[in-house]
């Protein structure tokens, strides 16, 4: 009987491993380049990926945050989206957003897009666009954040970065 158990709990175990393996079959290709680290972004194989402006103490009196966020939506398309927003209304507040795609081949993200959009007298502006990008290659999106009054020498800045994510 504690053979027969034994068995069980065995074949269930190798049925399990048999299973886990099968559904982590990923191409060794692919592999290797996800989790390599390049110019403040990582190149992944996630659907999405979010970046905030990281550093609270640069951001100075104005600037509340800014956000970058790309996403899979189709065949070859991807969703960008850049946000800033102030801590209070402001005389000026503006994202930058800039679109790149990751050259193997030199090691370095090339810009494919870019947008501004800016606002006045208020403490929030948004810009959201879908791209048709070529397939095979990482994509991330960067933006650069700003927020201030007129009669101040500078505006408060932030950047932010999402990671690369993978277009099949």
């Amino acid at each position: 009987m504690n053979k027969r158990k034994i068995f069980s709990i065995a074949s269930v175990l190798i049925l399990y491993s048999m299973f886990i393996s099968l559904t982590m079959n990923v191409d060794a290709e692919e592999s290797s380049k996800a989790g390599i680290w390049v110019d403040g972004s990582y190149l992944t194989y996630e659907d999405y990926s979010y970046g905030t402006s990281a550093n609270q103490m640069l951001r100075g009196e104005h600037l509340m945050t800014g956000d970058s966020i790309i996403t899979k939506t189709g065949n070859g398309r991807i969703y960008t989206y850049g946000q800033t927003t102030a801590d209070h209304d402001v005389d000026f507040v503006a994202v930058l957003v800039y679109v790149d795609r990751y050259d193997e081949s030199d090691g370095l993200w090339g810009q494919i897009d870019a947008r501004a959009k800016d606002a006045r007298d208020t403490y929030y502006v948004v810009s959201t666009k879908t791209l048709k990008v070529d397939r095979g290659y990482f994509y991330r999106v960067h933006c650069d954040h700003f927020a201030g009054n007129d009669d101040e020498e500078f505006y408060d800045e932030a950047i932010s970065y999402t990671n690369g994510i993978w277009i099949p």
